[in-house]
C-alpha cells in the first residue's frame, strides 16, 4: 500500500507572488499582538489576584501574584456588608440595563430600517443631524437634562437613567448601515405585492434578517449601560437606587472621608461585576455566528 504524503500548507502560500512577509514584518506583527495581549489582560489578572487576598495582604505582598486564599471569604463579605446592599445594586444595574437596552434596541432598530428602506423628503438632512451628533458631548447635555427631568419630577427616579438609554443616534446609524447591507429591497416589494403591510413587513422580514446587527446593538447598549457612572452620580439620590459603579466609587470614597478601608470589597465588586458582561458575551455568540453563515451563503 502506497502511503501518500501531502505537504503542509502554510499562511505564505495563499499570498501572490512577491507579497511574502519578511522576518522583521513577522516579528514585528507578533512582538504587537503581545504587547495589546499583555495590555488587556493585565488589569483582570490584577483584579482576580487581589480579589483572593486579604486586606493585610493586598498591601504588604506582590500585586501581581497570590498570597493566602481568601476569595471566598471575600465573596461573603461582599454579599453581605452592609445589609447586602451589593445586590441591591447589582439587580439595579440589571433593571437600568434590561429595560434600557431593549427598548432602545426596538427604536434604533426601527429607525435603522426606516431610514435604509425608505425614501421621503428631507432624508439626507435628519441623517446628517444624526451623524453631527456624534460631535457633541454627552456630559454638555447635563444641565438641560438635570432641568428637564426636574420638571418631569423623574430626578432620583429609574426613569432618569431608563428613558435617556433609549435613544442613541450610533446606534440607528448602525442599524441603517446593516439594514442596507442585510434586507434586499426585493423582498420587500415582494412582500407588499403579497399583501404584506410596512408593519408585517418589518416585523417578518426586516427584523429577523437584522438579528446580527440588533444583537450588536444590544450588547453595545448593554454594556454602556452597566458601566454607566456620570448619570447615575447625577440622576441618582439615595445609595437604594444606585449601580455598581456608583456603588464601589462611593466605597472608595469611604476610605477617605471615614477611614475605612473597603478596596477588597471593591476589588471582588469588579471581578463579580464582569460575570453578566462575560456571560452576555457567551451567549450570544450564536447570532453572529448565524449572520456571518447567512453572509458567506449569500
Amino acid at each position: 500500500m502506497t502511503t501518500v504524503t501531502v505537504p503542509k500548507r502554510r499562511y505564505d502560500d495563499d499570498l501572490p507572488a512577491g507579497h511574502h512577509p519578511s522576518k522583521f514584518s513577522r516579528i514585528l506583527v507578533w512582538t504587537g499582538l503581545v504587547v495589546f495581549l499583555v495590555y488587556s489582560i493585565a488589569p483582570v489578572w490584577f483584579l482576580i489576584v487581589s480579589a483572593t487576598k486579604s486586606q493585610r495582604d493586598l498591601y504588604s505582598t506582590n500585586g501581581l501574584w497570590f498570597a493566602d486564599f481568601h476569595l471566598f471569604d471575600n465573596i461573603r463579605d461582599l454579599f453581605t456588608y452592609h445589609d447586602s446592599i451589593f445586590l441591591r445594586w447589582m439587580a439595579n444595574t440589571l433593571l437600568y440595563g434590561v429595560a434600557g437596552t431593549v427598548g432602545m434596541t426596538v427604536i434604533c432598530v426601527a429607525c435603522g430600517y426606516a431610514l435604509a428602506m425608505y425614501q421621503f423628503r428631507g432624508r439626507g438632512v435628519l441623517m446628517g443631524c444624526i451623524i453631527a451628533s456624534f460631535l457633541i458631548p454627552g456630559a454638555l447635555l447635563t444641565i438641560p437634562s438635570f432641568l428637564l427631568y426636574t420638571r418631569l419630577h423623574l430626578v432620583d427616579t429609574p426613569w432618569a437613567i431608563i428613558v435617556p438609554h433609549f435613544f442613541s443616534a450610533f446606534s440607528v446609524y448602525l442599524a441603517k448601515v446593516y439594514a442596507e447591507g442585510a434586507i434586499p429591497p426585493e423582498l420587500l416589494e415582494a412582500a407588499r405585492v403579497d399583501g404584506a403591510g410596512e408593519y408585517r413587513a418589518f416585523f417578518t422580514i426586516g427584523a429577523r434578517l437584522m438579528t446580527t446587527g440588533s444583537a450588536t446593538i444590544f450588547l453595545l447598549g448593554f454594556v454602556g449601560s452597566w458601566n454607566s457612572f456620570f448619570g447615575p452620580l447625577v440622576f441618582l439620590r439615595g445609595e437604594q437606587k444606585w449601580t455598581i459603579m456608583l456603588g464601589l466609587y462611593s466605597w472608595l470614597n469611604i476610605k477617605v472621608d471615614q477611614s475605612v478601608d473597603l478596596t477588597g470589597l471593591v476589588m471582588v465588586g469588579a471581578i463579580v461585576s464582569l460575570i453578566p458582561i462575560v456571560a452576555l458575551m457567551l451567549s450570544m455568540q450564536r447570532y453572529w455566528r448565524s449572520g456571518i453563515t447567512l453572509g458567506s451563503v449569500k
